[in-house]
């Protein structure tokens, strides 16, 4: 072999140097929550709305967990920050908005369908906002680590299927679409406010509430698999419950720097 092959050889197996598996974890999560969430659409197209809902709720699950298992492998990226971006706009933006364009929001026209692009551009413009502060350091951020600023994709997204939830539960019946339009509007300026919202990933517990936070979970775990959308009703109007807590907490906080 000619000097030049093998000193071509040597460069071409530097630029292809292996690289550990467990780099790819975080994104294999992250695609596996890609193919979940936009597997709603494809539910809804064949009425199977509940399969449809379930879909979004496993996507946010496994959103919620890409990024921690790419702290704990210490294998975070760039391109796996993009990658979940990416995830988060079809998963909690597109799909939530088709789903429930097909389920009831077509019956209002093009009304119906101005209010589905309305929530996608405030889900768009959530996440360019979200993304321009990943490089900030923490010091400079307008909220601590305790802190969303407005709420997160995956609630977004939940909140927003609330009238599909509770219908599920009211079957036969059916709340008026013109709710379904004005909570898609509420829920899509919530998620682009600069309203803080907890994140539940910062800060740290008081004993004292260890034990009954430890029974609060395990009572919603087993309430989601029992009564999977009563459940996830009342988690939803909690979630809501708290959003003064956190915007008096998240002021008092900058009030005391």
């Amino acid at each position: 072999m000619a000097k030049s092959d093998k000193t071509e050889s040597t460069l071409s197996q530097k630029k292809l140097k292996s690289l550990p598996f467990t780099r790819f974890i975080p994104n294999l999560i992250t695609l596996a929550a890609l193919c979940i969430g936009l597997s709603a659409i494809q539910f809804s197209l064949n009425e199977r709305w509940e399969i449809a809902v379930l879909s979004i709720f496993v996507a946010g699950l496994l959103d919620g967990m890409d990024g921690r298992v790419a702290r704990i492998l210490n294998s975070p990226s760039k391109f796996g920050a993009e990658l979940d971006s990416l995830a988060d706009f079809c998963n909690f933006g597109f799909a939530p908005a088709v789903v429930l364009y097909l389920y009831g929001l077509n019956q209002l026209g093009r009304i119906g369908w101005a209010v589905c692009l309305f929530y996608v551009m405030c889900m768009a413009l959530r996440l360019a906002r979200f993304n321009t502060l990943i490089d900030v350091p923490e010091k400079n951020q307008p909220l601590s680590s305790k802190f969303f600023m407005g709420t997160s994709a995956p609630v977004t997204a939940m909140l927003v299927l609330l009238p599909m939830i509770i219908d599920f539960q009211i079957a036969p019946n059916h709340l008026p679409d013109f709710i379904s339009a004005l909570l898609m509007v509420a829920i899509g300026c919530l998620a682009v406010s600069k309203i803080p919202t907890f994140s539940f990933k910062g800060g740290h517990i008081p004993r004292k509430y260890i034990l009954p936070l430890f029974l609060f979970t395990l009572g919603t775990l087993a309430g989601l698999v029992m009564f999977t959308w009563s459940t996830l009703t009342f988690v939803g109007i909690l979630y809501v419950s708290l959003i003064p807590i956190s915007a008096r907490q998240a002021k008092k906080e900058a009030a005391g720097k």
